[in-house]
């Protein structure tokens, strides 16, 4: 791998010289296998298992792509070879590969090494003029979008998603004369039939709901004045759907009519589908899950987990000498970003890794802000003891020496990390819970891994570790913790036949709490008390070769639907359970697109037409995000959680809709499209 001769280089650097391990200096992602598949990345191309650059620039993807899609140059033969076949003339057919090869210059027939009368190549001259057509061309057609663009206040980010290039791609398929669908199309026939699409696809994620059930979601937001909204979506494995936004301003506070609401919703996705309700956890949302909970025995209600978990963080945030250190690498932070040139020299030095991580949850970006400082501690201090730093005019003003003062302060540094250590595992949880995979049956297993941490750090002095085990047990006790979670860690093989991890009397419980829920028969009690020790003592299918392997290589819900056909009621049950999120933090929505349906007067015809949009641009967005993880499930390895990389919740919330002009002389009637 010679650095010098590629020239996307300029776009990546080099980690891991023995893995070959680049680092995109756009979204900071690393890949191991060197610069050729850094190039994938860059232009945006899904090859295997890498993820497109999601802030690469256009002009730099659009010099990728060229490069990757120009052939590699043929060798020609050597000179001399050719000089010699010409003169002793011993070309003829019978040495070819006997037929006529327009790229060798010959007939085939005397040995002629004139170039063929029937495949003429292009003279050199000509090549360039075919080329230059071909980029103009090109460059018209960019320039064109471009404007569109400029001209209609359309996003750049819009240039990022995934149904850009689909777009560009169907209509290049049709070819010249396409003609574009009209502004009455548009509103019209194509909204109906994009959302007929999802409705369909609404359809076959029912008859899936019936095997691995399903989450509904309920976000909720205010305003903090008179406004309040509440989202309702349901999700399982393969996928989320968007089912609809309520205006709740002034019954926010009513848990009877929150729980006449979550009922409806669960009772229209299907009572026998819908394994748990995740809420905000305020008041009369924990007062209406109860009574959903109360009234619908099999139903299990949970408050959002990354929520309660970055709650945790706050609460240890508020410890003296914890907050005092976060404010002091906040301030550290700040400087650092607040100028151009001083942020440049930072990443010159720490080869062009960010401290802060603005797109994250307050908690745990003051917490990741922490320890990539503490990461990038010597590369820090050689920022403010480099001789270019010395000469500037940066190093001789108060607020860069004050700084450069808590750079080299040894009970800051003492202090932060410590407070890393501290809290590392708490925000692995919110790492592992912070997306739309399953992770149900990994939370309780954090929340102990946690505590342990917690208690090894301080070498089992209680006077050091159980103030933050009495933070961490308030949370997870009186907020967080559900029999859902104890059943699952029970039910995910990684965990429960694993001799280092205890299984405690109250995992047991829960375990057995859970069971009388899910099992809504006397005939299913009945196989569940048969199948539970087959299970316990790895009977049988379960504990194969192949069984054993799968505990920690497959996903949970995977390794009971490939082992678990032996005992098939409890393998239904551990599929269900397992099959369930812990969070909807990672669900970033645009608050402001549910603010034009609900805070302008309109009649019904025109609130229905905004209603369809609205369903259709969600569903959309929740389907990119789908399709960039590929419906993959993998097991969660708790040692492997790098939360330095990528969260889910760094992903682009999505675009607000804020024009409703088209809602204008709307002729509501059916209109038939061509």
């Amino acid at each position: 791998m010679v650095r010098g001769r590629d020239a996307c280089w300029e776009h990546c650097v080099l980690v891991d010289a023995t893995r070959q391990k680049v680092r995109c200096n756009y979204c900071r992602r690393e890949f191991s296998g060197g610069v050729y598949r850094m190039k994938f990345h860059l232009a945006q191309i899904k090859n295997k298992d890498i993820v497109p650059c999601a802030e690469v620039p256009d002009d730099v993807r659009d010099h990728i792509q060229s490069v990757l899609s120009t052939p590699k140059k043929q060798k020609t033969p050597k000179k001399p070879k050719m000089d010699k076949t010409v003169a002793n003339g011993q070309q003829n057919s019978s040495s070819g590969s006997g037929g006529l090869h327009p790229n060798q210059g010959s007939s085939g027939q005397h040995g002629s090494t004139c170039p063929s009368l029937l495949f003429p190549r292009p003279s050199p001259s000509e090549q360039p003029a075919v080329d230059d057509a071909s980029k103009q061309k090109q460059d018209d057609a960019d320039k064109k979008i471009a404007i569109f663009f400029f001209h209609n206040s359309i996003p750049f980010g819009a240039a990022k998603s995934i149904c850009y290039q689909e777009m560009v791609d169907a209509i290049a398929e049709c070819g010249v004369g396409y003609k574009a669908p009209s502004y009455e199309k548009l509103r019209s026939n194509l909204l109906e039939k994009v959302k007929g699409d999802i409705l369909d696809c609404y359809k076959k994620y029912r008859e899936d709901w019936k095997e691995s059930g399903c989450t509904v979601f309920c976000n909720s937001w205010s305003d903090g004045r008179t406004r309040s909204f509440i989202i309702f979506s349901v999700t399982y494995p393969k996928g989320t759907l968007f089912l609809k936004s309520v205006d709740v301003s002034g019954h926010e506070d009513d848990a009877s009519y929150l729980f006449e609401l979550l009922e409806s919703v669960v009772l229209e996705v299907g009572l026998e589908n819908v394994i748990q309700v995740i809420t905000d956890s305020t008041a009369s949302y924990v007062c209406a899950g109860r009574h959903l909970m109360a009234k619908y025995s099999s139903l299990f209600w949970s408050p959002c987990a990354s929520y309660c978990i970055d709650k945790m963080l706050e609460d240890i945030s508020k410890q003296d000498w914890v907050g005092i250190v976060l404010e002091e690498a906040k301030r550290i932070a700040r400087y650092i970003y607040s100028d151009a040139w001083i942020l440049n020299m930072m990443r010159k030095f720490t080869g062009g890794r960010e401290l802060m991580r603005p797109r994250i949850t307050r908690s745990v970006e003051n917490y990741l802000t922490l320890r990539s400082i503490v990461i990038q501690e010597d590369n820090l201090k050689h920022v403010f003891s480099h001789s270019e730093w010395i000469s500037s005019i940066y190093s001789r003003r108060s607020d860069a020496q004050a700084i450069k003062s808590l750079v080299y302060l040894e009970r800051f540094w003492k202090s932060a990390r410590e407070a890393v250590s501290v809290t590392e595992s708490l925000v692995k949880i919110v790492r592992i819970v912070d997306g739309d995979m399953p992770a149900m049956g990994y939370i309780y297993e954090g929340i102990e891994r946690a505590k342990g941490a917690i208690k090894a750090y301080y070498k089992g002095n209680e006077e050091k570790y159980m103030p933050i085990w009495d933070i961490i047990d308030r949370r997870w006790n009186m907020q967080l913790h559900s029999p859902l979670h104890a059943a699952a860690a029970f039910l995910n093989p990684s965990i429960f036949y694993n001799p280092n991890f205890k299984i405690d009397l109250r995992m047991r419980n829960g375990f057995q709490e859970a069971m009388l829920k899910m099992a809504t028969t006397e005939k299913d009690k009945i196989e569940i008390t048969k199948e539970h020790p087959v299970y316990i003592n790895a009977q049988g299918a379960l504990g194969t070769d192949f069984a054993i392997m799968g505990r920690t290589l497959n996903a949970p819900g995977d390794w009971w639907a490939s082992y678990g056909y032996e005992v098939p009621t409890l393998q239904r049950v551990a599929i269900r359970i397992l099959s369930q999120p812990c969070s909807f933090h990672w669900c970033r929505w645009n608050w402001s697109t549910f603010e034009t349906i609900h805070t302008k007067k309109r009649n019904k015809p025109e609130l229905e037409k905004l209603n369809d949009l609205v369903f259709v641009h969600c569903n959309l967005w929740l389907q990119t995000i789908c399709e960039s993880r590929e419906g993959k499930c993998k097991p969660i390895i708790f040692d492997e959680i790098d939360v330095s990389l990528e969260w889910p919740t760094e992903l682009e919330p999505s675009v607000p809709l804020l024009d409703d002009s088209w809602l204008d002389n709307m002729p509501f009637e059916c209109i038939e499209g061509p």
